[in-house]
C-alpha cells in the first residue's frame, strides 16, 4: 500500500503538476492581453510583500515562471520560511515579458495562500512557545492543495498530522459502531495495518481509560475541558501520545498545551486561511 499522494511523483515533479493544472484553469488557450505585447520584449520585475508575515512558496512560484521561460531569471532577497516586515521586496525577475505577465497571477496565487498557511502556523507555534506540545494541522484543507498546505504548515513551525486516509488509521464513533465495538475496531485496525499510526478518538474519560489496554499509538481526546484534559493526561501517565482537538483558537490553545497533553490538531491551519498581501511591479524598458 502506498502511503503517499502520488508517491512514484518526486516533490518538483508536484510541484510542477499544481503549476500546469493552474494554467489550465486560467490561460487556457492562451493569455489575451500578454499578446498585446511585443513578442520578444524583455522585462523586469519585482514582487512586494504588503504585510508582515511569514514567506513560503517558492517552489511553486519560481515553477510558474520556469514553465512559460526557461531562461527567466529569479533573484529572491530572502529565503524559504523568513518573516519580513511590511513592503519589503521579496524578489526581482527578469525574462520574457509575456511570460512574466502570463505567469504572474498564478505565481502570486500560490505564493500568497502558502505564506498565508505558514503564517497563520507561525501565530500558533509563537502561542505555544516553552511548552513542549505539537500543534498539528489535519485534513481540512483546501481541496487540491492538501501536499502544498502541509508544507507551508511546516514552514511555519507547526507539524504534520496524517496526510490523508491512507497513511494513519483515525477510528471515530461512526467506524466503531459499523465495526460492532471499540475493541473490535481497534484490533481489525492494528491487524490489517501492523506498521502504520493507528488513533481512537474518545469523548469521555471512561473511553480513554478502556483505550489504554488497547494497541494504540495515539488517542485524540475530542472537546474535552481543560479540567478533563490535565486529568487525562494524569491518568495517562505517558503511557500514550494525547491529542487535543476541538475548540482550539489563538486564544485558547496557550491554555489546552498547558494541560500536558502531547499535541493539538488545528483544523483553523489550513480551513480558514487569509492570503498574504503580495504585489509585483513590472518594467518594461524598452517601451518607455
Amino acid at each position: 500500500m502506498k502511503t503517499e499522494i502520488n508517491s512514484e511523483l518526486s516533490f518538483n515533479q508536484r510541484v510542477a503538476a499544481d503549476i500546469q493544472k493552474s494554467f489550465a484553469e486560467d490561460v487556457g488557450s492562451g493569455d489575451l492581453t500578454a499578446q498585446l505585447i511585443p513578442e520578444g520584449i524583455q522585462a523586469k520585475a519585482q514582487v512586494i510583500c504588503r504585510e508582515d508575515s511569514v514567506i513560503c512558496g517558492r517552489p511553486w512560484f519560481d515553477r510558474a515562471f520556469l514553465q512559460l521561460d526557461s531562461a527567466v531569471r529569479i533573484d529572491w532577497l530572502i529565503e524559504e520560511g523568513t518573516r519580513v516586515d511590511a513592503n519589503t521586496i521579496l524578489c526581482r525577475l527578469e525574462g520574457n515579458a509575456r511570460a512574466l505577465l502570463t505567469a504572474e497571477r498564478t505565481a502570486l496565487n500560490w505564493l500568497q495562500s502558502l505564506s498565508g498557511t505558514a503564517n497563520l502556523a507561525y501565530a500558533y507555534a509563537q502561542v505555544v512557545a516553552g511548552t513542549n506540545v505539537k500543534v498539528l494541522d489535519t485534513r481540512k484543507t483546501i481541496p487540491g492543495m492538501r501536499l502544498a498546505q502541509k508544507y507551508a504548515v511546516k514552514k511555519g513551525g507547526c507539524e504534520n498530522h496524517r496526510v490523508g486516509l491512507f497513511d494513519a488509521v483515525l477510528i471515530k464513533e461512526n467506524h466503531i459502531i459499523a465495526c460492532g465495538s471499540l475493541q473490535q475496531a481497534v484490533l481489525l485496525a492494528r491487524q490489517a495495518n501492523p506498521d502504520v499510526l493507528i488513533e481512537l478518538e474518545v469523548e469521555t474519560l471512561q473511553q480513554l481509560e478502556h483505550a489504554l489496554s488497547l494497541p494504540l499509538d495515539r488517542v485524540m481526546l475530542d472537546n474535552f475541558s481543560l479540567e478533563n484534559l490535565s486529568q487525562a493526561v494524569n491518568l495517562v501517565q505517558g503511557r500514550i501520545e494525547l491529542e487535543a482537538s476541538g475548540n482550539v483558537d489563538l486564544n485558547t490553545i496557550r491554555a489546552i498545551a498547558e494541560t500536558g497533553v502531547d499535541c493539538i490538531s488545528v483544523g483553523l491551519l489550513t480551513k480558514d486561511v487569509k492570503a498574504v498581501d503580495l504585489s509585483m511591479r513590472v518594467l518594461l524598458p524598452e517601451m518607455n
